[in-house]
């Protein structure tokens, strides 16, 4: 029996199968409002077999985007776009998730397909400004990026608020599961790295400190997402630099988050520093894995997931509770629904009985033809397995 096609239950929310999309920026949207793209987007992994399907990085705030084509949920006219998205999925049996966050220093960038660095004339020139950058500290991300303004407690009280009211929103909308975005160099990844945080006030300097504002959104938003509802949240388990955030950080973050209603450490690394650690297949798969035995939390792995065998070698091994993939989602929508012929899960009689009926009642009576013909076989060429997790 496969381990990751077993239902996962957390509170009142049971996903179909431990297969999550990653939260993948399309850059995509105008002012933050989701639009047809992002509608067919989605659809296309609620269609695939995904058990939870995320939404990418959507801004709690308009200074907290990262370019000008991010999803937002700082106003309310952006909840009708996004519950469209949350509707489709649970109509085709995906759990709708929605990833919130605020891009601190690495605000007010370029979008990644545009050159992924600070807004330059030629952006300005298809009416593509800067905007001014909040960070805890004010030190760029690097040399030729915009010097952030260190937030004061005004500023720090506006983010746990926007915090809150996306979070307000994303239920509103129709949300079962809703990840706080603490990884990647943004804002309270910002926070927790001694790289970036050298505030001498209470939200700077000790490991208790660098903490309290991260844990205190968990909190807040805990407070006001429904207790039978799943709350994640993305963590840079590493800084690039092994002289910054390390694993030891991240497990006793984790607990903390834990005990404030926590339930999944979506485990990535990096943002400041060099990278130094690792990073081929499953690279980051160990640090999930050391998060869920360490603080006996919920985790969910991803980084270079890339084949079924894989994947589901990650959840029966107890590395992970979920496998989340991105580029491996974006190459293959129907990942999951493969896997499931590549890994014999698939009902041998009726190989795409799980399929949407509109497309599995073809793709049968294809494979009955190919059977005929002696060319049928259910699992895909690409599906081969050879990798070690």
């Amino acid at each position: 029996m496969s381990k990751i096609f077993e239902p996962l239950r957390l509170r009142g929310v049971t996903l179909r199968n431990r297969y999550a999309l990653s939260p993948m920026c399309q850059y995509t949207a105008k002012d933050g409002y989701a639009s047809d793209y992002h509608a067919v987007h989605y659809g296309r992994f609620a269609l695939g077999g995904f058990g939870l399907m995320m939404v990418e990085a959507t801004a709690v705030s308009p200074e907290g985007r990262i370019t000008h084509g991010d999803l937002g949920l700082w106003e309310d006219a952006h909840i009708v776009g996004l519950a469209r998205i949350a509707a489709f999925a649970k109509s085709y049996g995906a759990t709708p998730g929605i990833q919130i966050g605020h891009a601190g220093p690495k605000a007010s960038i370029q979008r990644a397909f545009e050159g992924n660095g600070p807004l330059n004339d030629a952006d300005a020139a298809r009416g593509e400004t800067p905007w001014e950058v909040v960070s805890p500290s004010a030190r760029p991300v690097a040399d030729g990026w915009l010097l952030p303004t260190a937030l004061d407690a005004n500023g720090i009280a506006k983010v746990r608020a926007d915090f809150v009211a996306a979070a307000r929103r994303a239920l509103e909308a129709g949300f079962d599961v809703l990840e706080l975005h603490y990884a990647h160099g943004f804002l309270l990844n910002a926070f927790l790295s001694p790289l970036t945080n050298d505030r001498t006030d209470e939200y700077g300097g000790s490991f208790e400190n660098r903490i309290r504002l991260p844990l205190a959104i968990a909190r807040e938003v805990r407070a006001v997402w429904p207790q039978d509802k799943p709350l994640f949240v993305r963590l840079s388990a590493v800084d690039g630099s092994s002289t910054g955030w390390t694993i030891g950080d991240s497990v006793a973050l984790a607990e903390a988050l834990k005990a404030v209603g926590v339930d999944v450490i979506d485990c990535s690394s990096g943002g400041f520093g060099v990278y130094e650690y690792p990073n081929g297949y499953a690279f980051q798969v160990p640090f999930a894995a050391q998060i869920r035995r360490e603080a006996h939390i919920g985790t969910m792995a991803v980084g270079i997931i890339v084949d079924p065998a894989q994947a589901e070698a990650i959840i029966a091994s107890g590395q992970a509770d979920l496998v989340a993939l991105g580029h491996a989602a974006l190459h293959d929508p129907h990942f999951p629904l493969h896997a499931q012929q590549a890994l014999g899960a698939a009902n041998p009689d009726a190989a795409y009985a799980n399929w949407n009926i509109q497309a599995g009642w073809w793709l049968n009576h294809r494979a009955s033809k190919l059977t005929q013909l002696g060319a049928w076989s259910p699992a895909p060429a690409a599906t081969a397995s050879s990798h070690k997790d």
